[in-house]
Parts: structure tokens; C-alpha cells; sequence
């Protein structure tokens, strides 16, 4: 008998090259999904910590957002559940998947992880949920990976189930890092954010080449455009991949000096970019293949405890997975 989790994700990523712009424009996004009435979980995955700036915090409050990667220990606790194929919460990894009796986390809902983890950010007449990886400490200097903070967050995305019309989105961290693990796999979309430079496309290209065997929707963001030339030559270097541009505006460099105006404020041309982001984000989930999605979450947590996971805890961790156990949309006729 299969399990079935009838329910729908809609689950963003924006990568791109260090000083693409990437964070301001996931931070606009946000802006602009919490100014429709939206529910958004924003999750600052960057190893630059700047996304609670850029939606408005300052330098004290950002600082002081709880990190994820330090509440691992609690965060694998609250998913496990009561989930029998996992003999404890330290035998958890980054890639576990869930299965009969885990414990699955909801945008809307509130739970330990939110409370311990997720901070309320208020943007004009809406608000969002703001959770952070947490930056590089003094004692991870020399011993640590980031990827070891990151892991707190592919864990909570791969037990992550929003409704429609419900959004996490996720600042990644620069180039292709993202590729370390499996995260890379959980988005319904992914917006690679690209300067109208050679080194603007690369990250683009190893993305592309990358993602390419997995199914990956990815759409590009030129940023930084100042004419048709800027245009014609992301055009050519990305082809159909890119989805709208972005230039200069006001409202940013207003934002970037900490006083933004009021979010309607915003130029309409870049309003219509990121209209035409969440029309892409939306026909995407459509197109979402549920079997394979979860298929994937199983290759990789396989592939890592092959790799690392078994001789870390000392467990088999192949036994964690349920074979039973799929992801899958709420049925229409349910609704």
C-alpha cells in the first residue's frame, strides 16, 4: 500500500554568482508574494547572510535571528515523529527522507521548529516567516563546511508540504555550491539571476549542465540591464532560458541605503517582472512529477549515506527509507 501525502508544494529557489543580485531580487519576490496575500516561509540559505536585511531588518535584529544549523538536534527531533524507520534522531542526516509517521512541516501551521527557528518580519500591511541558516561562526573556521549549516534546511524542505497558492523561498548560496547536496532538486523553480557579463552566464552553464539529468525547471533573471545590447546578449547566451530583465531602480537603491519606500511604490516595470516570475513559479508545479520528486529525495539520501551517513552514525541508513511512502498532490476531485 502506498502513503500518500495529498497536498501541493510550491517551493522557490534563487541562485546565481556572488554580487548578482540574487538576494535583492528573492527579497522582492518576497515582497511582492506577501503583498498578494500570499503565505511566504523565506529562508536565507546563503552563506552571506543578507536576506533579513534586504527585507527590511536592521543590522542588530538581523544579527540575532536564530540560525538553523545551531538547532539541528531539535529540528531532527520534532520530523522524526514517531516514524519507525528511524531509530533516532541522531541517525538523522541532511537528506533523510519521510516516511509513515514522521512529522511534516506546513507554511501556515506553527510548530517547535518555527518557534525555535522562524521569525515574523513585518513588510508594509503583510508579514512573512523568516528562517536563516546562520552565518560561519569563529569555532567553524578550519573544521566546518557550510554545507553542514545548509543541511538544516534541505532536511526541512524535504519535509515541507505547503498548499497552493503558498510559497518557500529560498536564497541559495552563490555559483554552484547548491549542487553539494541534493537541495538542489526540491524547487518546482528555480530563478538563476545572471549579469549581462561572460561571467554573469557561467554560473548558468554549469546549472544548466548540472541540473540537466533531473528534471530541474530553471528560468533566467538578467539583472543589472541598461539597453537592448544587454538584452540581445543574454538572449543569445541563455536562448529561451530567460524569463525577464531587470534594471536600475530607485526603489532598490533606496531599499539598499535601509529606507524603502512603501513596496507599491515599486517601478511597474519591475512589478511586471516579478508578476511574470510568479506565473512561472505557479505553471511550474503543475508540471510537478510527484513519483519522481520523491525518487530523487531517495537517490540522494542513499547516495549520501553511502558516501558518509552510515559510517557517521553508525547505522544502516537505507533502512530509513519507507518503500511505501510517496509524495503526491491532493487530488482534484478532494479538493
Amino acid at each position: 500500500m502506498i502513503t500518500q501525502l495529498l497536498l501541493v508544494n510550491m517551493k522557490i529557489a534563487f541562485v546565481g554568482k556572488g554580487g548578482s543580485g540574487k538576494t535583492t531580487l528573492s527579497s522582492l519576490f518576497i515582497r511582492h508574494l506577501a503583498a498578494t496575500g500570499a503565505p511566504v516561509l523565506a529562508v536565507d540559505a546563503d552563506i552571506n547572510q543578507h536576506l533579513g536585511l534586504a527585507l527590511g531588518l536592521d543590522d542588530t535584529v538581523a544579527a540575532e535571528l536564530p540560525a538553523m544549523g545551531a538547532r539541528l538536534p531539535l529540528i531532527k527531533d520534532y520530523l522524526r515523529g514517531s516514524n519507525p524507520r528511524i531509530a533516532s534522531a541522531e541517525t538523522m542526516i541532511k537528506t533523510t527522507p519521510p516516511g509513515e509517521g514522521s512529522r511534516l512541516l506546513r507554511v501556515r501551521e506553527d510548530n517547535p521548529v518555527y518557534d525555535a527557528c522562524a521569525r515574523t518580519v513585518e513588510l508594509d500591511d503583510a508579514a512573512v516567516r523568516l528562517m536563516v541558516t546562520g552565518p560561519f561562526t569563529e569555532a567553524d573556521l578550519g573544521v566546518a563546511c557550510y554545507h553542514s549549516k545548509t543541511g538544516a534546511v534541505e532536511l526541512c524542505l524535504n519535509h515541507l508540504v505547503d498548499g497552493r497558492d503558498e510559497y518557500a523561498v529560498v536564497d541559495m548560496t552563490a555559483g554552484s555550491d547548491s549542487f553539494a547536496s541534493g537541495m538542489f532538486t526540491r524547487f518546482d523553480m528555480t530563478f538563476l539571476v545572471a549579469e549581462p557579463t561572460r561571467k554573469g552566464v557561467s554560473v548558468y552553464r554549469q546549472y544548466k549542465e548540472y541540473a540537466r539529468d533531473f528534471g530541474v525547471a530553471l528560468r533566467v533573471v538578467g539583472n543589472k540591464v541598461q539597453g537592448q545590447d544587454d538584452i540581445d546578449f543574454l538572449r543569445e547566451q541563455v536562448g529561451d532560458d530567460l524569463l525577464v530583465t531587470v534594471g536600475h531602480s530607485d526603489w532598490v537603491r533606496a531599499m539598499e541605503k535601509g529606507r524603502p519606500p512603501r513596496f507599491e511604490r515599486l517601478e511597474a516595470t519591475n512589478r511586471l517582472a516579478l508578476q511574470a516570475l510568479q506565473s512561472a513559479a505557479d505553471a511550474s508545479y503543475e508540471r510537478r512529477d510527484w513519483e519522481r520528486y520523491t525518487r530523487q529525495m531517495v537517490h540522494f539520501h542513499l547516495k549520501n549515506a553511502q558516501s558518509w551517513g552510515n559510517e557517521r552514525t553508525g547505522a544502516d541508513l537505507a533502512g530509513q527509507v519507507d518503500p511505501d511512502f510517496v509524495l503526491r498532490e491532493r487530488l482534484a476531485a478532494t479538493a
